[in-house]
């Protein structure tokens, strides 16, 4: 009779559920009186029954496939974060090494410029005071003209 109960309950759900386990000869734990608790409510009509071992197990399994593809993500999006900011980090240390650079150079050219500027001011000043002189020379050849 329990092998035609067996079949056809293999041939109903397709599984047949793992046999319970043994009753513990030194009386319930508390865990086993609470489990035994809710199992004698899932006895109740209406009430689903309870997973067997394997549908635990199975979902465990996925439940841990999850959380691993999960951890998977985090490393990656970890891992590529991480690149993106040695990138940018490494892009800024160079920009502001050519930013320095520039500013040298820009420095130098400035000094320079100002350089030829006085230079050019004191030419002017020079040929203002020979202008100077000229003009009284000028005065002196040509009085007439002014």
């Amino acid at each position: 009779m329990e092998e035609e109960a067996a079949a056809a309950a293999a041939a109903a759900g397709g599984e047949c559920r793992d046999p319970l386990p043994a009753p513990n000869p030194e009386g319930p734990s508390p865990g086993e009186l609470s489990s035994s608790a809710s199992a004698s409510a899932a006895d109740a009509p209406g009430a689903p029954p309870p997973p067997g071992a394997r549908e635990v197990a199975a979902a465990m399994e996925a439940m841990e496939r999850d959380a691993a593809a999960i951890a998977e993500s985090y490393a990656s999006l970890f891992a590529s974060l991480r690149v993106a900011l040695s990138d940018v980090t490494s892009t800024s240390a160079e920009n502001m090494e050519c930013l320095g650079d520039v500013v040298g150079r820009l420095q130098e050219s400035a000094l320079e410029a100002s350089s030829k500027g006085n230079i050019y001011i004191n030419s002017c000043l020079r040929l203002n005071e020979e202008m100077r002189g000229l003009e009284s020379l000028a005065m002196q050849l040509y009085p007439s003209v002014t």
